[in-house]
Parts: structure tokens; sequence; C-alpha cells
């Protein structure tokens, strides 16, 4: 396989095993690591471990892909750093709570087209939306295209990375949110509940939706209400249209 060189910000790129522990060690945000294939050694595994931890998503690449991505001396290890700083997610609900305001919050499964994340932040944030939780693996890098269709909304609203949706799901519900999964399956409309509780609303990917594990733990399952002959909206159109819906039911 060939791999053209791709253009990548400079600032944003980190090379080597101790420059990137560092930066981890020292609060940096990382999106994720590609590490080379069949790279070994303890202070792999060590780093590997920290990456664990700090829930940062690991891919395993031939040399040539490191390569095309920069003609430094890598060492096997290229990280991508954030350009935002993400949110803890407990913390974001709990000071939501603490202030009086009812939580409206997002969660994006498998939502990695970076364009479509951009936009749906750009919805989340005109709509006051509280927080914005994806999973640490499968979700779309936070890059500067995202940044700029976000309108800046993505230095705006709380971002929160998290192990698993499903630990996010199970810790809104002891909260008392209600998790509304939108999937055009579902037989309720989304205009028949009611939204002005605290809610979280789940949108999954064009492709596959909102995974069956969410879907079997989400309170209600609803579908956007379509007129015409084509089957769905694209992603951010309905994340938008559901959003726009609590707050007219909050208005």
């Amino acid at each position: 396989m060939i791999y053209k060189q791709r253009k990548a910000s400079p600032e944003n790129l980190l090379f080597g095993i101790r420059p990137v522990m560092e930066a981890l060690q020292n609060g940096r945000e990382i999106d994720k690591v590609m590490l080379r294939r069949s790279m070994e050694g303890e202070l792999t595994q060590q780093l590997v471990a920290l990456l664990e931890e700090r829930h940062v998503p690991v891919q395993r690449v031939p040399a040539e892909k490191l390569n095309a991505l920069t003609q430094k001396n890598h060492q096997g290890v290229v990280a991508f750093a954030s350009l935002i700083a993400y949110a803890d997610f407990e913390e974001v609900v709990i000071s939501v709570v603490e202030r009086g305001e009812t939580p409206l919050v997002l969660l994006l499964d498998g939502v990695t087209d970076v364009r479509n994340f951009g936009a749906i932040a750009r919805s989340a944030e005109c709509a006051g939306v509280h927080a914005i939780a994806i999973p640490a693996k499968g979700a779309a890098q936070i890059n500067g295209d995202a940044l700029k269709t976000s309108a800046g909304a993505l230095n705006i609203v709380p971002v929160c990375r998290v192990p698993s949706l499903r630990s996010a799901v199970a810790y809104l519900h002891s909260s008392g949110v209600q998790v509304v999964a939108a999937t055009e399956k579902a037989d309720k409309s989304l205009y028949s509940l009611n939204l002005a509780r605290p809610t979280a609303i789940v949108m999954g990917s064009e492709e596959a939706g909102v995974s069956p594990d969410i879907l079997r733990t989400a309170d209600e399952l609803v579908r956007i209400p379509l007129r015409g002959s084509i089957a769905s909206l694209n992603v951010s159109a309905a994340a938008a249209v559901a959003l726009f819906e609590a707050v007219r039911q909050r208005s």
C-alpha cells in the first residue's frame, strides 16, 4: 500500500515515546496515538499503559504510514495533540444541577466525520447544550476542519471524552437524566416526548445508527417524522431537529 504525504500542523504532532509520555504526564490532551506495528519493549509498554489510563485511542500502523506523516525521527510513535481541552463528564453534569439548570446533554455514538461533528457542535452551542459526550474510541478527531465547521462552538461547549457511552449512560441514569436515543426504527415520535425534563439525546452514525447496546439501555427510542421519500436526515441535521425540539419545549 502507498501512503500519501498527509498535511498536518507541526505544532499538533508529537513524536517519540518520551515526548509523548511527558506530554501526557503534564496534562496535554491527546486525541490519538499511532504506534509502529510489532513495536515492543518496556518503555513501549509503559506508554501503552499510560494511554489506556487516559483513555487515548491507540492505532498500530506500518512504519510507512508514520513516515508519510512526518520526515522527523518519530521513533515509531506519532501522537495527535487535541486542539481543545476535554471536560470531565461527571463534573459538568454535577455543576449544571448545582446551578439549578435542567441538563441537556448530547451523546454522539460513532459519529466520525469531522464536518458532521463540527456542524453538530455548532447546533449544540446554539441550543444551549451543557455537554457533548464522545467515546474514547470511534469518535471524530477534533481537528482544524471540525473547529472551522463548528464556527468556534467547540471552544465553548464542553466536550467530554468518556471511556464508553455505556458508562456515560449509566451515570446519567444514576443522576436522574432520561436518555433518549434517536433511531428511524422507533415507533414513538420525537414530538410526543417530554424533553423539558433532564435529558440526554443520543445520535448515531449515518451508516450504523445508535449501537444496539445503547438502544437497549436508553429510556426512550424516538424517530423524527419524515414526509418525503428519502429515508433519513443527515446526522447533523437530525441532531439540530432534536435539540431545537428540546429548546421549543423548554421555552
